[in-house]
């Protein structure tokens, strides 16, 4: 086993690559094209965090990112895995797996991170706890929201137990929040990193057995603040995008969420103001209805 630090990307097919390039910029993503691949990447040092190759649409891999390559080669032998030297933006070396429902999971180190870039700048908040911002204007503008990176990825599942312990098993992650549908009876995990005390997202990874069947079900991108993600809202809706579910705050994971489609369905999410835990903070079980709870919001346009 190894212990993986955080998600790295996700992969998809699109028959156009300019229509999804434009709606990657609304979303608040850079995307270049590299033949007939596109490498699209936040604020952040990730070279990329969204991938798109020309062809059919569909979810194509989930990217994990290992703390050393040294990590990425012990994986490798111990699945019978050659690692292989990436030729894309920042380089790096992979080990590429097939899990359990046979998604593909590509889990790379070793790459030359990209220099950041700037985030808006920011004036304060003036709430009744502390007023931040003096003798300042708030001005958010008219700009797409700035996606910073990937948080997580969520995964429908055909067997909730058998992917968990896969997971788990090999890269390490820590349950932060069990889903029961009724006592005994789990079909579904929120899974974070372990990266002991250092704090990490509530959830990098979540798994569900649910009434959707297996697939890919969205991908989150964190965005600077709530300003940004409101913004963000009002640029994909100007630009005729097509919603998913949102604005409001989830219950578990407690982030501010707002989710799209992009142009073939996928869905992706805008989210601000996670939860973070260490590994001492352990784990919890919750049920369906936490998992479909707001606590501010428009309720879920999917049953639970």
């Amino acid at each position: 086993m190894i212990k993986v630090e955080d998600v790295s990307h996700v992969a998809f097919k699109a028959p156009d690559l300019e229509k999804m390039q434009t709606f990657l910029a609304d979303f608040g993503l850079s995307a270049t094209r590299h033949g007939d691949r596109l490498y699209a990447r936040g604020l952040g040092q990730a070279p990329y965090v969204h991938v798109t190759d020309l062809g059919e649409p569909g979810f194509v891999a989930l990217g994990l990112r290992a703390a050393s390559v040294e990590d990425v080669k012990a994986l490798g032998k111990a699945e019978g895995v050659e690692p292989e030297a990436l030729d894309r933006p920042g380089g790096g070396v992979a080990v590429t797996l097939r899990d359990p429902d046979g998604f593909k999971v590509e889990v790379i180190a070793g790459q030359t991170p990209a220099a950041p870039l700037a985030l808006p700048q920011s004036v304060g908040w003036n709430n009744a706890r502390e007023k931040q911002r003096l003798g300042k204007f708030k001005r958010t503008g008219q700009d797409a929201a700035h996606v910073v990176r990937l948080g997580h990825c969520v995964l429908g599942v055909s067997d909730f137990r058998r992917s968990e312990a896969w997971y788990k098993e090999r890269f390490g992650f820590i349950t932060s929040d069990e889903i029961e549908a009724a006592p005994g009876m789990s079909i579904g995990a929120f899974l974070r990193c372990d990266r002991g005390d250092h704090p990490t997202d509530h959830h990098t990874l979540f798994l569900l057995q649910g009434p959707a069947g297996v697939g890919f079900h969205h991908a989150a991108f964190e965005v600077v603040d709530v300003d940004d993600l409101l913004a963000g809202h009002v640029r994909l809706n100007q630009a005729g995008w097509e919603p998913e579910w949102g604005v409001g705050r989830h219950l578990l994971g407690s982030q501010v969420f707002d989710y799209w489609k992009d142009p073939w369905g996928h869905v992706v999410e805008h989210w601000t103001d996670g939860d973070l835990l260490t590994a001492a903070d352990g784990s919890r079980t919750a049920s369906v209805p936490d998992l479909m709870a707001v606590q501010w919001g428009p309720a879920p346009p999917f049953p639970g």
